[in-house]
């Protein structure tokens, strides 16, 4: 408690015990303890005691309690100065080094190793999709993940990766800095960080009882050729983290051009911001035929962005920036739902109105509110979900497979079909195929292209379209683009066909207007 506790007659209270025979023993008849508190904890006490009985008399408590309660804020301000110093070069969630300590440290490292025969490799570490940690398990969730990061990171330096893991930091939200010593060349760089990757990230993490398993991104800088400062190397590690999330691979080194590259980047985003905001994207559709007399069947619907200053952007420039910072979200939902508009319209007017296939990014089926968004359209246009299907790819389902099973399970009872698409390329299992909420298996493009060229891919595509239809799924070939290959795909029974030899992506109007005259079986309308 905050109180003195006094005691003017010690050999009259038994109830004191050792207090009472410690004092006793050395003379002392009464005796007073004051604490000392700080940050409204009990930091210890002042206990003093005098020989006479009754020598604490209510003026004297008083002046001892004033002078405890001046020791107790001196030494909160004392703790609370260390804590600022701490703060100022410690991160406060994890407790490694800051960006700011990081820096003075790899700063000593610089000078230590200049003249030497070795190089001092700066790696920039970034989970993977955190913030959809944090969206879909909640900040709490992140957190936690960042604190295990942070563990491991610390039992680097204390295992085989001990002389080569000098300096570890956290320099940003979801960002880990590590300066590596001992290093001969980028070589041997190479090594050690997928050494350090690979003891990092291969084990899950627990979180709040349940497994996860993340992946990271790291951009690599060496002094002295990438810099000769903390700052330089630091950048330039940014520059090529940045490139490593657009590639397919774990870490990058740093090379020049990447500083102009991440420029590139960062205006095309800005560019990207504004064409949501002035709603600049739009869908093509690429139709999908019968095998049997080409009459449509379908469409897919994909997005566009057409750019005032460019003209039309090729997909694969702004897709990836799109899931890279989230904005996928709101041009997804805009995607499915202009799907659900354009379709309505082809009802109202009269025209055929075949069912139109929404691709769905990776980001879209972790996120929470995934469901929520789908749930709310529904709702919207309610007439409409006899039209809507979602094309999920192969490796995207198999990633969190038993997850991802309950939500098809739930986008199919909102009346949503749901295809694999790119099927073949994934990692899929013949066991978990039949358990599936899909009604259409897509075979992909690299199958049909090598089904006329060899016996075997000729073998692989039959095989194929036999499992779907054993397990009664519709199959679509993508990527037809010759007479022969439509020939082989009739022979073997397959459904549906989709690929420039019927069509290439079409903007909506001149969709309509082969629509209008669907009775026509399509033959042939590349281009």
């Amino acid at each position: 408690h905050k109180h003195a506790g006094v005691d003017n007659d010690v050999h009259a209270n038994a109830h004191l015990g050792e207090l009472r025979a410690g004092a006793i023993s050395r003379g002392f008849k009464s005796i007073i303890a004051l604490p000392l508190v700080v940050d409204e904890k009990s930091a210890g006490a002042i206990v003093l005691a005098a020989a006479d009985v009754g020598f604490f008399t209510q003026d004297e408590v008083r002046v001892l309690e004033e002078m405890a309660a001046d020791i107790s804020f001196a030494l909160e301000s004392i703790h609370k100065a260390e804590r600022v110093n701490h703060l100022a070069f410690y991160d406060a969630l994890t407790d490694l080094s800051n960006r700011n300590l990081f820096q003075e440290r790899l700063l000593q490292m610089l000078r230590r190793a200049g003249g030497q025969p070795s190089v001092v490799p700066v790696v920039l570490m970034d989970i993977e999709r955190f913030r959809f940690v944090n969206e879909t398990l909640g900040r709490h969730a992140g957190d936690e993940l960042l604190k295990q990061v942070a563990a491991r990171l610390r039992l680097l330096a204390q295992g085989d990766l001990a002389n080569h893991v000098q300096e570890v930091a956290r320099v940003a939200g979801n960002s880990f800095a590590l300066a590596l010593s001992g290093i001969r060349d980028a070589d041997q760089a190479t090594f050690a960080i997928k050494q350090i990757l690979r003891q990092i990230f291969a084990a899950p993490f627990e979180i709040h009882g349940s497994e996860l398993r993340v992946r990271s991104r790291c951009g690599v800088s060496l002094f002295p050729s990438d810099g000769v400062d903390s700052d330089q190397l630091l950048r330039n590690a940014e520059a090529a983290l940045g490139n490593a999330k657009r590639s397919p691979d774990a870490f990058l080194f740093y090379a020049p051009e990447m500083n102009a590259h991440a420029a590139d980047v960062l205006a095309l985003e800005n560019k990207l911001r504004r064409a949501i905001e002035e709603e600049q994207f739009v869908l093509h559709y690429q139709p999908k035929v019968s095998v049997l007399d080409r009459s449509i069947t379908g469409v897919e619907a994909l997005i566009r962005w057409e750019d005032p200053d460019t003209g039309l952007v090729p997909p694969a420039r702004f897709i990836p920036i799109l899931e890279e910072t989230g904005m996928i979200f709101e041009v997804g939902r805009w995607a499915m739902q202009q799907a659900i508009r354009d379709y309505k319209s082809w009802i109202t007017r009269g025209l055929f109105a075949p069912r139109i296939a929404v691709n769905i990014s990776p980001l879209q089926l972790r996120h929470r509110d995934f469901l929520v968004d789908i749930r709310r359209t529904l709702h919207e246009h309610a007439e409409a979900v006899v039209g809507l299907d979602f094309e999920i790819t192969e490796s995207m389902i198999m990633d969190d497979l038993d997850h991802n099973i309950e939500i098809l399970e739930q986008i199919r009872d909102f009346g949503i079909n749901v295809a694999i698409d790119d099927f073949g390329t994934g990692y899929s299992s013949l066991s978990y195929l039949a358990k599936l909420p899909v009604s259409t298996l897509k075979i992909d493009r690299s199958f049909v292209v090598a089904m006329t060229q060899t016996p075997q891919g000729f073998a692989i595509v039959s095989t194929i379209i036999a499992l779907a239809h054993a397990l009664n799924l519709r199959v679509v070939a993508e990527g037809v683009e010759t007479e022969e290959q439509a020939k082989f795909l009739r022979v073997l029974n397959c459904d549906e066909l989709q690929g420039y030899l019927i069509s290439k992506p079409v903007p909506v109007d001149r969709l309509e207007r082969l629509l209008a005259g669907n009775v026509t079986p399509l033959r042939g309308l590349a281009g």
